[in-house]
């Protein structure tokens, strides 16, 4: 098995080879097809999360060096477990959030929020590889007629999208939803909106590239947040501000934006875990009966829904990079530099053989 590893924090991947796992138990062993790369893996790979004020969490001494990255799985079934029911040669999306399934948030199906998680590719070992071991089949989704280039972006994108658009439908129908940010998380927001919602949707984002892939990937307008005329147009046009926005950057500028942009009785979703600190003006939470929440990934009862969704047709398809393997560190790079339109997703160098 060759996995594409960091011995340290911040540092170069380097190509590693082992020998190739044996599920046990109700374990899955996946020979894997795609791996989705995400700005998350931006901030393992760093080892900390921003939080502004020269504050951060720290993540290093959480895992086991080297470190193999990688959440966004799609694969065959090799191989299992004595007491697993999967089925070998299946092709599935693998559910990367798991949790220690003792506490008490894994206990009422909220194992993606767990203290002591074991998240593929976030806590464990993930996909920047050609095998990842899975606990349980329950965490594999059919792929059914999905390219498994498409399907693995389901597993983190998709379900994140998801989960943040499914909090807001009941505020913005007929009215107003703004999506920040058009990066591959975005623009799966976008898809899932047009599918749940009937409502206006405008993209806002500082890169051209992407507003102009917003609009070619269906978002009814497109705004510059770097523009200093654009937030009092967006007020004037909407009567008052949007009905909810949805952060899928997660910056001081951004969630800044979002909470200037909402109207009364409205809500901003913050997804995005870019980093740093905003101020807040506390009266203006009442004033304006406002309301701001975070929204982490989704649950397995998302990841349902969601490939209900998908399997019936009513997501479209999001732009996908194919690159080998061998280029993880390279795609971290240029996903750091905001080079990456859509999503960029690996395959391992051996699927041709």
């Amino acid at each position: 098995m060759k996995s594409e590893q960091f011995a340290d924090y911040g540092q170069a991947l380097t190509t590693n080879e082992y020998s190739t796992p044996e599920p046990k138990g109700e374990e899955v062993l996946i020979k894997i097809d795609a791996c989705g790369v995400c700005h998350s893996d931006i901030h393992v790979w760093d080892g900390y999360f921003d939080l502004g004020g020269n504050h951060k969490i720290d993540m290093r001494g959480s895992h086991k060096l080297p470190f193999t990255l990688g959440h966004e799985i799609a694969g065959e079934v090799v191989a299992c477990g004595d007491d697993s029911s999967a089925k070998i040669g299946e092709k599935v999306i693998v559910y990367p959030w798991i949790g220690c399934q003792k506490c008490p948030l894994c206990k009422t199906n909220q194992e993606h929020l767990c203290y002591q998680p074991r998240s593929l590719g976030i806590a464990v070992d993930g996909g920047f590889s050609d095998h990842v071991v899975v606990p349980h089949s329950k965490y594999a989704f059919p792929l059914n007629n999905l390219s498994p280039e498409l399907g693995c972006t389901y597993a983190c994108s998709g379900v994140t999208a998801y989960s943040a658009i499914n909090q807001i439908k009941d505020l913005v129908q007929g009215r107003q939803l703004l999506i920040i940010g058009a990066g591959g998380v975005g623009l799966s927001g976008l898809a899932v909106a047009k599918a749940l919602l009937d409502c206006e949707i405008i993209v806002a984002d500082i890169d051209a590239q992407k507003r102009e892939l917003a609009l070619a990937e269906g978002a009814d307008s497109v705004i510059d947040p770097s523009d200093k005329s654009a937030l009092g147009a967006l007020i004037k046009r909407t009567y008052g501000g949007v009905a909810a926005a949805v952060d899928f950057v997660g910056s001081d500028r951004s969630a800044g934006f979002g909470v200037q942009a909402l109207n009364k009785g409205s809500m901003l979703v913050v997804v995005g875990l870019f980093g740093g600190a905003m101020p807040l003006s506390i009266p203006l939470l009442p004033l304006k009966a406002i309301t701001i929440k975070g929204s982490f990934v989704g649950s397995l009862d998302d990841m349902h829904a969601l490939m209900e969704l998908v399997h019936a047709g009513k997501i479209a398809p999001i732009k996908i990079s194919q690159r080998d393997m061998c280029c993880a560190q390279q795609t971290l790079e240029d996903l750091r530099d905001g080079k990456v339109a859509g999503r960029v997703v690996l395959v391992p160098d051996n699927n041709g053989e």
